[in-house]
């Protein structure tokens, strides 16, 4: 039996709310969800704001097309890649229009995509048309540029003995926690690299699937969508590599400021790797019209998948139920306007009365002789002391609400100071605070701020910054921390958290990316005049 929840009102997208006329090619949204970018076809990107419906910003770079674009965490970068061989990062706090350039990447080749790392802007995923990924270090203490190859059987240490064999690099991802990037080959295998030691840990082969075209997270990371050349879209359970990282050869982050050493440049041999075949939860597709995708996403809390059709005459976007295998097709158009679906909600105006009664058709309404006409059966005499009473009667209901109020605000100021402080708890901030950090032992009776407010300290113990809000807490008497396996967590024994060493990686030397933190500037046209 299913029952159907009544409070939730929530669908798949039905209706187009607006059209932005972009002429794009592709577009994505930014974290927020408030701006759109767009790129297109003469090397353009343009950012729309959707509350105003209108172009805010044109980033002219490229001089040919844009072929992917990606947002920064916090929406300060915009990232675009072209077939000119050239990866632009734009700075959206820039006064000025069009945004100065941050940064620019030069390959040797054109750039199919590009994204950003999840937690810092200068760490850049590139995939080129010749079938190469690089991970781009663009940090000052470990700048560099490595590509991303497949470990092969009889691959010679240090030499090419087995680029012949190397399957050729169609797609390239971040995980939503950018501790691993998974690659899509031309022979229907997912490869898995560790970000942090540029190293492959595992190799997937999917049955039946042929050149990966893309890859598509959740938003949790927990499951991934595959789209192969066999028209068919996958959906998998990421597995867990837990068991895998000891692997690695670097080392713990050092104990005097938690900055993680660099990783070893040496490649793990194949029989390190975990070689396992991926089985499918979910397989769609149109076996009717045999449809190829052009794209696809999940919804935020996915609960839905949507599919883009790659047929150039159907031009529609397919959606599924993942609770209930449902499918529901929208049309779209290919003029390369940009479609805003939403949910539309009808208005129930029985629930706001009792009484209220709903109808179909609008009804005129005769009102009945003396309805409302209460004062015509009051004598004349009376008149002055009834409105004098009215006035009265409400400022009795004025001041009596009045007390109200201020009674409720007391109460609650008395609530809030009889709760306990909690002066022993450890939070761990999730991200790099605005400027600089602290470093060295903290006491019971100190704390450290960051970006999200004070951190109480730690009791019975040391703790140790790395300048972006992480800590690392020593277990041992003396107040250090033991350099070994790289895969050892740092934990606090008070609230058993623990950090990561690939997210201290990832954020050893912070952008400029923080919330609230920069605010861009809408440009107005009289402005722009002047």
């Amino acid at each position: 039996m299913n029952y159907i929840d009544p409070f939730h009102t929530l669908s798949h997208p039905t209706a187009i709310q607006t059209t932005l006329p972009a002429t794009a090619l592709f577009c994505k949204f930014d974290p927020s969800g408030r701006f759109l970018a767009t790129g297109r076809h003469n090397g353009a990107a343009e950012i729309w704001d959707l509350e105003t419906k209108n172009e805010i910003r044109c980033l002219d770079g490229h001089v040919k097309p844009v072929t992917s674009v990606d947002w920064s965490r916090n929406s300060r970068y915009l990232l675009t890649s072209s077939k000119d061989w050239n990866i632009v990062v734009w700075d959206l706090a820039s006064p000025y229009d069009p945004p100065q350039r941050h940064n620019t990447l030069r390959f040797d080749a054109p750039v199919v995509s590009a994204s950003f790392h999840p937690k810092n802007s200068r760490i850049i995923l590139a995939l080129l048309t010749t079938g190469e990924a690089y991970l781009c270090d663009s940090r000052k203490a470990s700048k560099s540029r490595t590509q991303l190859k497949e470990v092969v059987e009889g691959e010679r240490v240090g030499g090419d003995g087995g680029s012949s064999r190397r399957s050729y690099i169609t797609t390239a991802r971040f995980d939503p926690s950018g501790k691993h990037i998974f690659i899509g080959t031309s022979n229907g295998t997912l490869l898995v690299f560790r970000t942090r030691t540029k190293t492959m840990i595992a190799r997937h082969k999917i049955s039946g699937a042929n050149v990966m075209k893309g890859l598509e997270f959740t938003k949790c990371g927990r499951r991934l969508v595959t789209n192969s050349s066999d028209r068919t879209l996958r959906q998998f359970t990421v597995p867990s590599y837990a068991h895998l990282e000891g692997n690695s050869s670097s080392s713990l982050p050092s104990p005097q400021n938690c900055v993680p050493s660099p990783p070893s440049s040496t490649s793990p041999s194949p029989q390190d790797i975990w070689e396992q075949d991926l089985e499918p939860t979910h397989r769609f597709n149109d076996p009717i019209n045999k449809t190829a995708w052009h794209t696809m996403s999940y919804s935020p809390d996915g609960e839905w998948l949507a599919g883009g059709a790659a047929d150039s005459a159907a031009h529609k976007v397919y959606i599924w139920d993942l609770s209930n295998d449902g499918l529901f097709v929208r049309s779209t158009t290919n003029l390369g306007n940009v479609h805003i679906w939403h949910c539309p909600n009808p208005e129930r105006w029985g629930a706001f009365a009792g009484g209220f009664e709903e109808v179909d058709e609008n009804v005129e309404y005769e009102e009945r002789e003396s309805e409302f006409d209460i004062v015509s059966t009051c004598p004349i005499s009376l008149l002055p002391s009834l409105f004098l009473e009215n006035e009265r009667i409400t400022q009795l209901v004025a001041e009596t609400r009045i007390q109200e109020d201020e009674a409720v605000i007391l109460e609650r100021k008395m609530k809030a100071e009889e709760e306990d402080v909690d002066i022993d708890s450890f939070v761990v901030a999730t991200s790099p605070p605005i400027s600089g950090g602290l470093a060295g032992p903290v006491t019971r009776d100190q704390s450290v701020t960051s970006d999200r407010g004070p951190t109480p300290a730690l009791v019975n113990g040391t703790a140790n910054t790395n300048g972006n809000g992480h800590h690392a807490m020593d277990t041992k008497p003396n107040g250090t921390l033991a350099a070994g396996d790289d895969n050892k967590m740092l934990v606090d024994t008070n609230s058993n958290s623990t950090v990561d060493p690939d997210t201290l990686w990832a954020e050893e030397d912070p952008d400029d990316d923080v919330p609230g933190g920069w605010r861009m500037r809408v440009l107005m046209e009289d402005e722009e005049d002047e």
